[in-house]
């Protein structure tokens, strides 16, 4: 090779240096790789640096550079006011049902009763939610609830996040009992505690919050959602297990739609009308179960 020599390209990188010095053999370009340990560089003679350089420069513009996908940012919201809101809620029920208030059986009134709900009652739906058949049962979903309900008052505000959670628990109950048996008979937030487990998987997932350059990360959020409702919510004899699995599911499905019906409001506002919103949904079905 000749003494006047032109340096063409120049890396750290020895593979970028070599991916390119077969563009110039290809194109019959004479040239070197020189390699000093820290820096790789071509060099090509005097005459041949335009053509070189144009071989090159076209090589570039048919392989940009792959820039890994960055993970979009989450703001977190304040998750406490839902958080309060499900213990006194849940908690308010359980006193009022244990000491029959208003001289009511509020078990009788509110329960998931299947041929019930198949002929409207569909506030059955909502009010079994609020039911505990025991102290342990009790515990069980508010510590549950509030864990999972914190994840989804973080990602969507409390609000957002507790109305989609009590609309994604009915739409479970509903189904577990208009899909699988007609005289299925429940009470309890386990549906939705799982639809909160759900809502936040499928937000995650559909939002592509967690990188997506390898496939574990893609489906993170749905194998995760996934193990802990195995996990916590197929064990017991008691256990129902159609309903956690329709909540979950209903859950996922509302995180999706969230996602495809836009930005979710995190404003102050927007979010005091959802949580009112959800407060009077189960207002309402409570009112409506103990007139009927």
């Amino acid at each position: 090779m000749q003494e006047d020599l032109r340096v063409v390209f120049e890396s750290r990188n020895r593979q970028s240096c070599s991916d390119r010095a077969l563009v110039l053999a290809a194109a019959q370009v004479p040239h070197q790789l020189v390699d000093d340990g820290m820096t790789a560089a071509l060099v090509v003679p005097a005459e041949y640096s335009a053509r070189a350089v144009h071989e090159l420069r076209l090589y570039d513009d048919e392989n940009p550079p792959v820039r890994p996908k960055q993970r979009k940012k989450i703001v977190y919201q304040d998750a406490a006011p839902g958080l309060i809101g499900y213990v006194f809620v849940v908690s308010a029920i359980a006193w009022f049902a244990g000491y029959s208030v208003f001289g009511h059986d509020w078990f009788e009134a509110g329960r998931v009763d299947g041929e019930l709900i198949r002929r409207g009652e569909w506030w059955r739906t909502i009010t079994a939610l609020t039911l505990h058949s025991g102290p342990r049962h009790l515990i069980g979903n508010l510590v549950f609830g509030l864990l999972f309900g914190l994840f989804a008052g973080r990602l969507l505000g409390s609000g957002v996040a507790w109305l989609a959670i009590i609309a994604a628990a009915a739409t479970g109950n509903a189904a577990n009992t208009l899909l699988l048996e007609s005289a299925h008979r429940s009470v309890g937030a386990s549906t939705a505690v799982f639809a909160a487990l759900g809502l936040v998987a499928g937000f995650v997932w559909r939002g592509q919050f967690m990188a997506q350059d390898r496939w574990s990360y893609r489906y993170g959020p749905i194998v995760g959602g996934l193990a802990l409702l195995m996990y916590t919510g197929t064990g017991g004899p008691n256990t129902d297990i159609g309903a956690h699995l329709f909540g979950f599911v209903c859950g996922f499905l509302a995180g999706i739609l969230l996602i495809a019906l836009g930005p979710v409001p995190t404003d102050q506002r927007s979010q005091r009308v959802a949580g009112g919103l959800a407060i009077l949904l189960v207002a309402t079905s409570w009112v409506v179960a103990l007139q009927a």
